[in-house]
């Protein structure tokens, strides 16, 4: 289903059947140009087009993170995840800059690899401000992953506060 708010032009050309999949925030924050990631994998587009969150916290220091979209997590991490949706799509979330380093501590994960989820189901939850305490940044990219950068539209500016589950970007 596409967002709601002001039309947008209808992409043609895409290499997936599918109607367009409308990627939500996986977690609340500010959003960030994928540019603006401090890691050239994400900032320079190698794994895909995307955008990045980074992150609030709830008063106990906790960012929840939610399902994107609907779909089955074919990798799981506590720091990372891949989505893969019915369409043959894939949306990675990263939680952090390097925080594979961290072996999970931080994070709690809620799902295992391999569950189908719907959009909005809680997947994990983590502690951005222990992550950045160790010296990491707390930066989340979501990255249409492999994904053509023109079949891609960012449905918010960077600087702007999403709450998770609001729709973030579209993929035709």
């Amino acid at each position: 289903m596409p967002p709601t708010g002001p039309a947008r032009p209808v992409r043609t050309g895409s290499s997936h059947d599918e109607p367009v999949l409308v990627v939500g925030a996986p977690l609340s924050g500010t959003v960030r140009a994928l540019t603006d990631v401090p890691d050239p994998v994400f900032a320079q587009e190698f794994v895909g087009p995307g955008l990045a969150i980074e992150p609030t916290v709830d008063r106990d220091g906790i960012s929840t993170v939610v399902a994107p979209a609907a779909g089955v997590l074919g990798s799981l991490f506590p720091h990372a995840f891949a989505l893969e949706t019915p369409g043959g799509r894939t949306v990675l979330v990263h939680l952090g800059i390097d925080t594979v380093r961290l072996g999970g501590e931080g994070f709690q994960l809620h799902v295992e690899a391999g569950d189908q989820v719907e959009v909005g189901a809680t997947l994990l939850s983590w502690e951005p401000e222990r992550v950045a305490a160790l010296g990491l940044p707390t930066v989340c990219p979501v990255v249409a992953l492999q994904g053509d950068p023109a079949a891609l539209t960012t449905l918010v500016e960077p600087g702007r506060a999403v709450r998770a589950g609001e729709p973030v970007l579209s993929w035709a």
